[in-house]
């Protein structure tokens, strides 16, 4: 798929290029695409309101990090924060959770890498390439906690990024 093709060019690549080496994984490639792909379909880079086109919702970015959980638990997690001081560092973002989240709306590489790491401080294992649905909607939910899940979509997002990084 074309629109993957350019996600992984142009924001995860660059991004694992920043983090440490081990966490470039075709597991991780997999859950990134399908979260983003759960989460904003690659199209919305701030959460969209029901009925308020033009109010922005808290989430910003692919991944649809918000400030209080995501962002500030990857800058304050014992396994991330030291990483992503020094990403923000190389992107010129000062280490400030306000400023962050407002980034990620501009910046998918920033958006990328602070995904990666907040699945990296998962204390579970990101599932296998070849899970099942079920295991890596396990992860997403642990990890996202999204206010209004969407199962029924969660299965073809998770075989369409399988598909792309194993094509």
């Amino acid at each position: 798929m074309i629109l993957l093709d350019t996600i992984l060019k142009t924001a995860m690549e660059p991004a694992f290029a920043l983090l440490p080496p081990h966490m470039d994984t075709p597991a991780a490639r997999v859950m990134l695409l399908a979260i983003g792909l759960q989460e904003s379909r690659f199209m919305f880079r701030f959460q969209k309101i029901a009925g308020k086109p033009y109010q922005k919702g808290p989430a910003r970015g692919f991944w649809q990090f918000e400030r209080g959980g995501g962002v500030h638990g990857v800058m304050s997690h014992a396994a991330t924060q030291d990483v992503a001081e020094r990403i923000c560092i190389e992107r010129a973002v000062p280490f400030d959770s306000v400023i962050v989240h407002a980034r990620l709306e501009t910046d998918d590489v920033l958006a990328a890498c602070f995904a990666r790491l907040l699945l990296w401080a998962d204390r579970k294992a990101l599932p296998a390439p070849d899970a099942s649905h079920d295991e890596a909607w396990g992860c997403y939910m642990r990890n996202w906690r999204p206010g209004k899940p969407h199962r029924e979509t969660w299965d073809q997002f998770h075989a369409q990024a399988r598909g792309q990084v194993f094509a």
